[in-house]
């Protein structure tokens, strides 16, 4: 159905066209058996595909990836499509409108996405509600869906302050989400990904570290990296969560570079690229890191993942989870299930 109207959508802007896409979802779950008839397509509910992982148990490894929800503004949409969790943001302190439009771009021929969103979202303190209602108000089939919060620096922030904003973000989103996940590796704030060196990054993540605590509970803290990052880069990494005992990493954001594309038109745009180009890369990075660690802390894959098969790669490579974004895009939410399936098939073969 979605390769259906894929070509006329792909005809406008990508940023209108998500609007206009989620928003008529919303609409069309509240048509009588507008949701059934969606979950009927998409939502494969199979025990066997349930995992946990850092002391959370999840419904299955498929789950969305930060940036296409920042606002936390369609949960349960996603959900009945079928994604085992949710990331929602990336979430700063105060509101801001991110970088001048146009700052999407498709890459049809590569099956990539440029982008140069720059954090826009609504606020840590109305993420902080949406997610609250979305609690409140979730179907039964939806009770214990994992919500993880991204989190990042507002724009003027200068990065000797950037701890602050972590801490504000954290504190505000503590009580709703199930999850954090610092987000420091997105190439579209200015300065950003200089927090990923060793010592700011020891400082942000310690600090929230000594924060995570209230009434006894605690959120696993993740850190979200970069693909363009060298091998000794990656060696930092490994040692940093293994000093500040964060539950783990995702691997990867989108990447800079641009070698090999096609799409001559936008190639040239700035920002960070993501889907099919990031395969190779993103998988490169998961394997080097499970190995240099030697499987120490849990691994979400991400970057590139069009197909089953991109997925089993990452989670062969060490990945214990996998989030799509540009793949969903391209390839709609028959992707969800069609990985669940692939993962279902090589556990009956013990493939995996």
């Amino acid at each position: 159905m979605y390769q259906l109207i894929k070509p006329i959508l792909f005809q406008f802007d990508p940023e209108n066209v998500h609007y206009f896409v989620t928003r008529n979802l919303k609409r069309f779950n509240r048509i009588p058996g507008g949701r059934a008839f969606g979950r009927m397509l998409w939502d494969l509910q199979d025990s066997r595909l349930e995992k946990e992982v850092f002391g959370l148990k999840f419904k299955n490894p498929v789950g969305l990836a930060a940036g296409f929800d920042k606002n936390a503004e369609f949960i349960s949409e996603m959900a009945d499509l079928g994604f085992g969790f949710i990331e929602v943001g990336t979430v700063t302190p105060l509101p801001q409108p991110g970088n001048i439009k146009p700052r999407m771009f498709r890459l049809p021929a590569d099956g990539g996405l440029i982008n140069r969103m720059g954090f826009n979202n609504k606020g840590m303190d109305v993420v902080a509600e949406n997610i609250a209602a979305y609690r409140r108000n979730a179907k039964p089939w939806q009770k214990g869906l994992i919500i993880g919060g991204n989190i990042g620096k507002n724009k003027a922030t200068p990065n000797e302050e950037a701890a602050s904003d972590y801490v504000k973000c954290f504190d505000r989103l503590f009580d709703v989400v199930d999850y954090f996940v610092v987000n420091v590796s997105s190439p579209n704030t200015p300065g950003l990904r200089a927090l990923q060196e060793k010592e700011p990054l020891m400082k942000i993540l310690n600090t929230l570290q000594q924060r995570n605590s209230k009434n006894g509970i605690s959120r696993p803290i993740l850190l979200k990296i970069a693909p363009d990052l060298t091998n000794e880069q990656l060696d930092d990494i490994v040692e940093i969560v293994l000093e500040t005992g964060i539950a783990g990493l995702i691997a990867t954001n989108t990447t800079v570079v641009r070698e090999g594309l096609k799409t001559d038109k936008v190639s040239g745009e700035l920002g960070g690229l993501s889907g099919k180009p990031l395969t190779k890369r993103a998988t490169e990075v998961i394997s080097y890191l499970s190995k240099k660690s030697k499987g120490a802390f849990p691994i979400i894959g991400v970057g590139g993942i069009h197909s089953a098969q991109d997925a089993m790669d990452k989670l062969k490579a060490g990945a214990c989870l996998v989030q799509l974004y540009t793949g969903f895009i391209y390839e709609g939410p028959g992707l969800i299930s069609g990985i669940n399936k692939k993962i279902l098939s090589a556990q009956s073969k013990q493939d995996l």
